[in-house]
Order: structure tokens, then sequence, then C-alpha cells
């Protein structure tokens, strides 16, 4: 943290510069009930497939799975950043991240609550959701799925309270100004924090396990996930480095967004003192790394099978690289991943804007890849599509299928705004802390 917060700042100045955005202002509340509209709106849609079933949307039985299950594999990738700033750099003691951990861990926690949602949308009547429970197999990777990411969640929202106990101690006994509710929750909150030692050496204790426990576990809600698609022999699916292929681009994938995070809360929250142009700059760069590893697997993705070029296959590629699905591929591959990357190999370009510019492209990007991966093959079977509706030889998703899409991202921005006004949104005893062992 010495390395990028130069500023000197006074135990007292900390304070009031990171409590001052824990209030419920008006901005605040329009944007938020800009939100619950938007939503409203959208499960208005979601009401409709309730009543009519999956019919509303685009989906049929050659693409069983469309924008559901890509906006699902897209939320797991992005979830995992907290994995990596929290526990990966966070154990190898990278001070820079300090102020970052937050952020990621409350990005991972909005996406990977909703990603759970998420699955239920795509099996069209939530009820069927028990099955998986009563009658699930071991087998299926689908259960697999489901308990990783109950449980990535489960560590995930540990990740985020335990270590942020003595900040709500804080809040309890600076902020009088709250509503009485607010301050109730703070003091049940707070477990009776009062800063003794042994307090903190218990919080370090159970936080450094979770740090541990997540690592496999993050690794394994990506992993899984990935195994939904290479479990199966489908072209374009059947390979053995969807693993660490599906964890490179969530890394890509989180960077990103935590990037476009730490870009709204330094110009909103006023936090330039504590979320630096240094930040950004190291951001970059991690972006950069991960990228790099990213591209690796996607070079690896189209060589393997197009050197090879047995039917299925070839059809797969060809379409890829030169057919109908070659626009989105071509603007996926340059325009969200290698461009990018090579933009922000200069230290211009890893300034809080065009970084943070650069970085919705990425995102957008990140998101119509997971289209690519799993729309595509379901379009190139082994056998052709003959003898079937028209439409059957496509997938257009339908207004309710995006409006329910557009959902979850609602979603994550409600679960956000709210954590990000209930807690400082920076480690104010982490910063304090910091800053006096540097005096010593």
């Amino acid at each position: 943290m010495n390395e990028t917060i130069t500023k000197e700042l006074s135990e007292s100045q900390i304070d009031q510069d990171l409590l001052k955005n824990v209030n419920w202002g008006g901005k605040f509340k329009l944007w938020l009930a800009f939100l619950a509209v938007s939503l409203i709106i959208c499960l208005y849609y979601y009401y409709q497939q309730l009543q009519n079933g999956l019919g509303v949307t685009g989906l049929h039985d050659y693409v069983s799975w469309g924008i559901y299950i890509s906006n699902f594999v897209f939320f797991v990738a992005t979830s995992l950043i907290g994995m990596l700033i929290s526990s990966v750099l966070g154990l190898m003691n990278v001070s820079w991240v300090k102020p970052l951990a937050r952020i990621a861990e409350l990005v991972a926690v909005a996406f990977a609550m909703v990603a759970g949602l998420i699955i239920i949308t795509d099996m069209g009547r939530p009820d069927r959701l028990l099955n998986v429970f009563m009658h699930g197999r071991v087998q299926s990777p689908i259960v697999w799925d489901i308990a990783v990411v109950v449980t990535y969640v489960a560590i995930s929202v540990l990740l985020l309270y335990i270590p942020m106990l003595p900040d709500i101690a804080l809040c309890r006994d600076k902020l009088k100004n709250v509503p009485k509710w607010q301050q109730k929750m703070y003091k049940f909150l707070a477990l009776g924090w009062s800063g003794k030692a042994k307090q903190f050496k218990i919080m370090h204790n159970y936080t450094r396990i979770l740090l541990i426990l997540i690592i496999p576990i993050a690794l394994s809600i990506h992993t899984v996930t990935s195994w939904l698609f290479a479990m199966t022999l489908r072209s374009g699916w059947d390979s053995p480095i969807f693993g660490p292929y599906f964890v490179s681009g969530a890394f890509v994938a989180g960077c990103a967004a935590v990037i476009i995070a730490m870009y709204f809360f330094q110009k909103n929250y006023k936090l330039k003192d504590y979320i630096t142009v240094d930040h950004f700059d190291r951001m970059g760069r991690l972006l950069v790394l991960v990228a790099l590893v990213y591209v690796y697997f996607n070079i690896n993705e189209i060589i393997v099978p197009g050197y090879k070029a047995n039917t299925a296959d070839a059809k797969h590629v060809h379409e890829m690289l030169y057919g109908h699905e070659s626009v989105m591929f071509w603007l996926v591959q340059l325009g969200g991943l290698v461009i990018p990357f090579l933009l922000i190999l200069f230290r211009p370009m890893r300034r809080p804007l065009p970084l943070t510019l650069i970085s919705i492209i990425v995102l957008a990007g990140a998101w119509f890849k997971r289209v690519l991966i799993v729309v595509p093959t379901q379009l190139t079977p082994y056998y052709p599509i003959q003898n079937v509706p028209e439409n059957w030889t496509h997938y257009s998703p339908t207004l309710p299928e995006i409006a329910i899409t557009v959902a979850s991202f609602i979603l994550v921005l409600l679960i956000m705004t709210v954590l990000a006004k209930l807690f400082p949104i920076i480690p104010i005893w982490e910063v304090k802390e910091e800053i006096n062992h540097n005096k010593k």
C-alpha cells in the first residue's frame, strides 16, 4: 500500500474520507429507483416465460443453451477475480492490492450470487431445480456445478465479511446519523468487536484459512463449468484444455470488471487518494499478463481442431473463421482481446480513463466470447440439420431472453450499489495499519 498511497493522511482524515460515502443520499436513492424500475420491467418478461414456458425464447431442439447459459458462464468467470486479488495476491503479500481487495470481493459476491439464479432462468420452470437436489446423480457435472457455486458464494461472503469486522465496528461507533435499523445492523454484525489484539489475531487466522480454502474452490467452480461442455463429444467442446482455458478467460473478465468498478468508486466517492493512478497502472499490467495467457489458449482452441480437420471440427472452425459466426468471432478476438492487450502495453493507456474504456470493451468482448463458446457448437452437430422448421437452423435471442439477461446485470448492480452504501468500500483499518507501520 505504501507503494501506491503516497499522500500523508491522518487517522481522522481517513475515517472522514472513507465513511462519508456510507449514507443514503438523494442521488443514491434516485439511482436505486432507476435500477428497481428497470428490474421490474425486465421481470415482467420473466413472468411471461413462467406463464408460457421457454417457447417465448429463441431456444429450440438444436440450440437448447442460448444466451442464458452464455451469461451464466460469463458471471461465474467474472466472480473468480475475488480469488485472484484477495487470495493469490493477498497470500503473496502484494501490498498494493489491499485497498482494492474489498472491491474485488464485492464483484465476486455479486456475480457469483446472480450466477446461481441464471441457472434457474434457463430451466424455464423454477420448481425443476428441486429435481437436481432430490434426484440428481453424483456423476452429473450439473450437480457438481451447483455444489461448487453454492460453496463459492458462501466462502466469498465470509471473505468479504470477516476482514470487514473492524470497519463495521467503526460504522457502529462513528455513524450516528444513519437510520436506526442501520445502527442496529452494525451493532449485530460487529459481533461485539472492540479492537483487542486477541480479536485481531482470531480474525487474521480465520481470514487466512478462507484465503487458502477459496483457491481450490474458485478453480473448481470454473473448471466444473467448463466440464459441462468438455465432458461431451461435440466438436468445439470436446477439448482437454477447457479447464485452464476457462480459468484464464475468467481472470481477464474479472480484472476488467474490477477496473471499471475502481473508476466508478474513485470518481463518485472521491477516493483519488486511496485508488490512485498507480493502482490503475498495476491493474493494467495484471490485465496484460492474464490476457497473454488467454490469447495462448485461444490460439490452441482454433489451431488444433483446424489442423486435424475432421468433418465436424472443420465445419465448426470454418463457421468461426469465415462463416456465419466470423464477424462476431473476429470482433471478439481482435477488438475485445488482442488490440486491447496491445494498447495496454503502453503506459498512457494504463491511466484511469483510457484503461477503464478499454476494460469496458474487454468485458463486453468477454460476454460475446461466451456466446461463441456456447451457441455455434450446437448449430454444427455430427448429423446434418434437416427436415426441421427454418428457424431451427439458426439462433436469435428474443426480447424476453434479452430482458431477462439484462435483469441479471441489474441485480449485480443492485447488490454492489447497496453493499457499497452500507459499508466502506476501502478497508479503513488496513489503510491505517499500513500507514502506522510505515511511520515506524
